[in-house]
């Protein structure tokens, strides 16, 4: 790729200006040409303006017969409160790849929620020299995947709602005629959908009027238990209000109020099931089989059983296309799917990883992100993603920062928003060697996959030789296959070509297959237990809630499926204020729940919150339009 056009070389300055003005001072090329260098046609992408595409599904059968890329994951150690640089070092890698390297190269990242964009994070483009642009484009709306995940989620939820109102005021007769009319020949049918329940209830007729009353009674009457229902609603925004809500306070709803609540978009299980589909097919199986709680007799009812599992395909039908993007270097970006990395599994997508994969074909890279430390988006990437997939990654990425590892040593308290203490920015070699102990968790945990691991240490500019020479040393020491030194923040893809180097030769070497860390034919139980003792975990306490959860998913059928654990990322342990590499504790396992639909159930290990909410000063105070340019200032 080395005498591509959309090779652009960057004017890098110092210090590094605001990522908005970076991102804002380079012009993308159009996305016809990103796509031109993938070998993509225009009758393989629907343009969205001028910089964005949606890539088509079909791409994927043409390319059937051709060989794949390496297949790079990129996670981390256990992070700080301002993060580590997961994104920054993809990015920068990938443009080192791409740019300077001359391999064929994709970048696979999630789609960013609007909420922390506003609210304290900021967006997720990258930073720095290593970003995805248009950087405003991606941190906003994209090309309404999140939007089309708020739709369906929300449609569903008023399904439910709905249904049981109904069923309340309606005889088992009258509901039947209501759900099967009368057509303009005077007959009833059941409609498609209702097949689907007709068979999992192992009704075998075929007209409304064969079905005997008890038969009645069985298809029409969900009988949902409104204390079961865990669907929740859903918007894009930070909004602590809307934790809990009580609905069903009009007039018009007959004193049918029922407590409930709002998450937020990318914690809707809609959006893992876009993350874990391997087909349009696949989608509408999945969705389908979301279930949203369980009627009064135990019985879990189903998306499907609400005979909206079709409609919410309809509404999904173009987020299923990976949206095709840029870096600022000119390397092409797949954005898709972007689901919560605690109660979901915190991975982009199957579907745009597998055409990267084919669109590099082989000695081309693709490079993906997963969510948080390697102990869960590493671990839900190869049990989780890499399960329902069928790859298999050569090589893992694990960023690391001297500012982690000092924390991770013994430092203090590093609180988001508060300037760091002075052990962070000045030498302290003996802080570091002590926070390795956390680095080298990772390392083993990650190598236990059969993948080669590559320490990329993301550097700062108060970082000290000798602290980044501490690090290079216990990587080694831990087993790392190599360990390397970025400054692709400050440089680009220049700053990451030394990873590259390490990267390619990991890829080329690795001589072992994937192993899982469980295999899924062993108990629900026993499944956690393996996660739990990758954490350094002694053993796991549940509580009455969970035992009855679990004893309430093996019976329904479902302890087959692979486990999501839902726990802080700050900690290996499940109290976030231990820091480094703790061993000996008890797992405490609280609640366990199910996103049957995408395929896994999650346990959780504490509290979990699914609608964050806004700080005193949100980032929103720093956004604004130039009326002058139509630009977009204040990103971060």
């Amino acid at each position: 790729m080395s005498a591509s056009k959309t090779l652009r070389k960057l004017e890098v300055v110092s210090p590094v200006p605001a990522d908005i003005d970076i991102a804002n001072s380079v012009e993308p090329f159009h996305i016809s040409e990103i796509a031109k260098e993938l070998n993509l046609s225009p009758k393989h992408y629907d343009l969205y303006g001028k910089y964005k595409a949606k890539v088509l599904l079909p791409v994927l059968d043409e390319l059937e017969g051709s060989g794949d890329g390496y297949y790079v994951v990129v996670g981390g150690i256990t992070p700080t409160p301002l993060g580590e640089g997961k994104s920054t070092t993809t990015v920068g890698l990938c443009q080192a790849l791409g740019a300077f390297l001359d391999k064929k190269v994709a970048t696979c990242l999630r789609q960013p929620s609007q909420g922390p964009t506003f609210g304290i994070k900021g967006g997720a483009a990258g930073g720095g020299y290593s970003q995805v642009i248009p950087m405003d484009e991606f941190n906003l709306h994209l090309t309404g995947d999140i939007h089309a995940i708020t739709a369906a989620n929300n449609l569903l939820a008023a399904a439910i709602d709905t249904r049981i109102f109904h069923e309340s005021t309606q005889s088992d007769k009258a509901l039947l005629n209501r759900l099967c009319p009368l057509n303009k020949e005077g007959k009833r049918s059941f409609s498609d959908i209702m097949f689907r329940r007709l068979k999992r209830l192992g009704i075998s007729k075929t007209k409304p009027e064969e079905l005997t009353p008890q038969e009645v009674k069985k298809f029409a009457r969900l009988d949902i238990d409104p204390a079961s229902i865990t669907w929740r609603r859903v918007m894009d925004v930070n909004d602590r209000f809307l934790r809990k809500i009580t609905i069903g306070q009009g007039p018009e709803e007959k004193g049918m109020v029922r407590e409930t609540g709002f998450d937020i978009s990318v914690a809707s299980e809609i959006m893992a099931v876009l993350a874990l589909t391997t087909s349009l097919a696949d989608m509408r199986e999945r969705l389908g089989k979301m279930v949203i709680g369980n009627s009064k007799a135990g019985d879990p009812v189903t998306a499907d059983d609400l005979g909206v599992g079709g409609a919410l395909t309809v509404l999904m039908k173009d987020a299923i296309n990976p949206t095709l993007m840029q870096t600022l270097e000119g390397t092409p970006v797949l954005v898709h799917a972007g689901p919560f990395a605690n109660i979901a599994h915190g991975n982009s997508s199957i579907v745009a990883d597998k055409i990267a994969l084919k669109l590099v074909g082989p000695g081309g890279f693709v490079v993906t992100e997963a969510g948080f430390g390697s102990d869960i988006g590493t671990e839900k990437f190869m049990n989780i993603k890499c399960r329902y997939s069928g790859l298999t990654p050569q090589c893992a990425v694990i960023v690391a920062t001297i500012r982690a590892l000092k924390m991770h040593g013994g430092g203090p308290e590093v609180v988001a928003g508060k300037p760091l203490d002075r052990a962070y920015t000045t030498e302290n070699v003996s802080l570091v060697e002590a926070g390795c102990v956390n680095l080298a968790r990772h390392i083993s945990n990650t190598k236990a996959y059969g993948v080669n691991v590559v320490v990329a240490v993301n550097m700062f500019a108060t970082d000290s030789e000798a602290e980044l020479n501490a690090v290079r040393n216990a990587a080694l020491t831990a087993g790392a296959y190599d360990a390397v030194v970025c400054t692709h923040h400050a440089h680009g893809g220049k700053g990451a070509v030394e990873l590259g180097i390490a990267v390619q030769k990991a890829c080329e070497n690795v001589t072992q297959p994937l192993k899982f860390l469980y295999s899924l034919d062993i108990s629900i139980k026993e499944k956690i237990e393996a996660i739990a003792r990758s954490y350094g975990a002694s053993g796991v306490e549940y509580s009455e809630q969970a035992e009855r959860q679990i004893e309430m998913y093996s019976r329904q059928g479902f302890s087959g499926l692979p486990i999501c654990m839902a726990k802080t990322q700050y900690s290996f342990s499940h109290q976030a204020s231990e820091k480094g590499a703790p061993t000996g504790f008890v797992l405490p396992i609280r609640d366990v729940r199910a996103s049957i639909g995408a395929g896994f159930i999650y346990p959780l290990v504490g509290t979990m919150s699914t609608m964050p909410g806004l700080p005193t000063r949100p980032c929103f105070y720093d956004i604004d339009l130039d009326t002058a340019t139509g630009k977009v200032i204040g990103l971060s």
